[in-house]
């Protein structure tokens, strides 16, 4: 059976379901030019997105796409601090709950990374050997599917060279997360990138990274609201948080989240893994649960 939705519920913690991600890839796509976004949008969420999630050994797999609309004033200017010169539009979680099911993955991924020229232009994957550490969560919907129901941010930031620069953003991470205003905190320090071995292995596709963009922390970070972040962003608590920033930090990025869709959870395809987002989110608006039964969603699921 596939998973079903679950309704908002801020008043617990739900972090402890990631921990079934033990290794994992982050990736960021810029869309091929050309292409308008509606169509880029829509092969990514209901083609490129159900391929990748029949895929065998995928524990998890959601996708973030960011918004074209509000691209500025979304977290305060650090002083001495430049921001980062790159356009992406959006983000792409992939993990396993195993190297040997990552392994599995990969030798299968050729038939994906193959048709990527379809829709994106540029695109990059970071490893994440370790996996990525979630430090609270306030959504009861494990695999939410449609317009972000949070004010959620992803967060670049780009370390000074010989600062103890991890150190540091896991501690700026753990004092985020304490407060009452983060619904979600969720911490990648993934390996620096290689632009010698380019990932993901995807022929046609630009893979090169700017000099800012190889050993990022980044950060997604979630608040009920705008109001409420800019709120946040104006407290005692938070400027004292940032003070002094410069000295580990030397530039930054932040893009907003519009749409998050997830295809795998739990190592199962959710409705959108096997009919495709839109289809699922049809099937949300009708209540047509029996569309999640497991007398038809086995119809859908590969023959072996």
């Amino acid at each position: 059976m596939t998973h079903a939705n679950s309704l908002l519920n801020s008043s617990s913690d739900y972090r402890a379901r990631d921990a079934a991600i033990t290794c994992q890839s982050y990736s960021l796509v810029r869309k091929l030019e050309g292409i308008s976004y509606e169509l880029f949008e829509l092969y990514w969420r209901d083609v490129h997105g159900p391929l990748c999630a029949r895929l065998p050994g995928l524990g998890f797999y959601v996708q973030h796409h960011f918004s074209r609309e509000r691209r500025t004033n979304l977290w305060p200017a650090i002083p001495d601090v430049r921001r980062i010169d790159i356009s992406l539009d959006g983000a792409v979680e992939i993990g396993f709950p195993n190297i040997v099911d990552q392994n599995r993955f990969f030798d299968a991924s050729s038939i994906l990374f193959s048709e990527e020229t379809h829709l994106f232009g540029w695109d990059n994957a970071y490893s994440l050997p370790q996996g990525s550490h979630t430090y609270v969560d306030r959504q009861a919907d494990g695999i939410p599917n449609g317009p972000d129901k949070l004010h959620r941010l992803h967060l670049y930031l780009n370390g000074k060279p010989g600062t103890e620069f991890h150190a540091w953003a896991i501690a700026f991470a753990e004092h985020l997360a304490s407060a009452a205003a983060v619904q979600k905190l969720r911490l990648h320090l993934p390996e620096a990138y290689d632009n010698g071995r380019p990932q993901p292995p995807s022929p046609g596709v630009d893979h090169y990274v700017i000099d800012d963009m190889l050993h990022p922390a980044v950060m997604e970070i979630g608040f009920e609201n705008a109001l409420a972040a800019n709120l946040f962003f104006a407290s005692d608590d938070f400027q004292a948080a940032v003070a002094g920033q410069s000295r580990h930090i030397q530039a930054m990025a932040v893009f907003l989240v519009a749409g998050v869709y997830t295809y795998i959870r739990d190592s199962t395809p959710t409705t959108a893994g096997l009919r495709g987002s839109r289809t699922a989110e049809i099937i949300g608006v009708m209540g047509a649960a029996n569309q999640t039964y497991s007398e038809v969603t086995s119809l859908f699921y590969n023959k072996r």
